[in-house]
């Protein structure tokens, strides 16, 4: 072979068949080579196909659309939160206005109903701006007092108790809500500082036991009874809570079993009623006036329970009971009278 016709042949492989490649291209010339045909990068590296959207006007379209549906969803919820809200409060405006309040409230001392007090015989005018009545018993009234009270409470250390009385005495049955504001103090039944109660009848009392958390060595606090429906329509009681000069290990709570010595009299006479000793269950005990029983509430002893001879560590207090709580809804002379309790514990719980 002529070393022309190598050269050319050289040249026609390097060129990749070229004269092959143009030979439909009129017009290009001899080892002209057209497109990427010798190109050391590939075609969709050199030129990336640009995925739909992405691109320099799609991203500002699509965070505009965003912002819009944004500012249209926070609008929406802000129409219903607010359309939720004024439903609430229109139903339960409709709730508070469901009781009249002239059903609870009397119209001549301008009282609402009901009255709160400590058992304890060692109330007085809440707010000095009534005076005590000399005779209980003949008071010419609907309430059992002339106004509110605060009472003292002289407790013989932590976990001690006491009663706390609260009367309906008008003729429609009221739902009250009770709330003890200071701390240190809870309801014995729930543990808790608030107490719903629901339907407590007419001319009728209920007694509450108080339990005290810590062993304060004086401490104020106040009990609030509400309307559950009429939340302006409040009796307050003031309740000032101080160390005795003994503490107790046992204290006598609800459902206590204890035998007490036991002294009564006419509240406004001072005339002696009876004596004795007996076994009584703290709170509700159906064999005795409902008085009786919670006047043994918050009674201490120490942990010898009173059982070694000769040797008595028991407590004593007074208490005052109305009529609600003691002869009221008997037919005998005591009917209407005011008692004095004291209540001295010998021996328990025994349970």
């Amino acid at each position: 072979m002529a070393k022309s016709e190598k050269y050319e042949t050289n040249r026609n492989r390097l060129n990749g068949g070229s004269r092959r490649a143009n030979v439909d291209c009129s017009g290009c010339s001899q080892g002209t080579v057209a497109g990427p045909w010798i190109s050391d990068t590939a075609e969709e590296i050199e030129h990336p196909t640009v995925p739909l959207g992405i691109n320099r006007m799609a991203i500002p379209r699509a965070a505009i659309f965003l912002s819009l549906s944004m500012v249209a969803l926070i609008f929406l919820s802000t129409v219903i939160v607010g359309y939720s809200a004024w439903k609430f409060l229109e139903m339960n405006q409709d709730a508070f206005d469901a009781t009249d309040k002239s059903l609870i409230r009397d119209p001549e001392t301008d009282r609402w109903y009901w009255e709160a007090t400590l058992l304890y015989d060692t109330c007085n005018p809440r707010l000095d701006d009534w005076n005590w009545p000399d005779s209980l018993s003949d008071q010419d009234d609907l309430f059992l007092l002339p106004g509110e009270v605060r009472c003292d409470w002289e407790h013989q250390g932590e976990g001690d108790r006491a009663s706390l009385a609260i009367h309906n005495r008008g003729n429609q049955s009221l739902d009250l809500v009770l709330e003890i504001i200071g701390g240190s103090i809870v309801f014995g039944e729930s543990g808790e500082a608030d107490l719903s109660i629901i339907d407590l009848q007419g001319n009728d009392s209920i007694v509450l036991e108080l339990q005290l958390l810590e062993d304060v060595t004086e401490h104020d606090v106040q009990i609030i009874v509400s309307h559950l429906q009429v939340m302006d329509a409040r009796v307050f009681l003031d309740l000032n809570v101080f160390a005795g000069a003994e503490p107790r290990d046992i204290h006598v709570g609800d459902g206590d079993q204890v035998e007490v010595q036991y002294t009564v009299w006419d509240a406004d006479t001072d005339e002696q009623l009876d004596d004795g000793n007996l076994v009584v269950t703290a709170g509700e005990d159906p064999a005795w006036i409902e008085g009786f029983g919670w006047s043994a509430i918050g009674l201490d002893i120490d942990s010898d329970r009173g059982l070694i001879p000769g040797i008595n560590s028991g407590t004593s207090h007074i208490t005052l009971l109305p009529p609600s709580l003691a002869y009221g809804e008997s037919d005998g002379e005591l009917r209407d009278r005011w008692l004095r309790f004291e209540l001295e514990v010998n021996r328990g719980p025994l349970t």
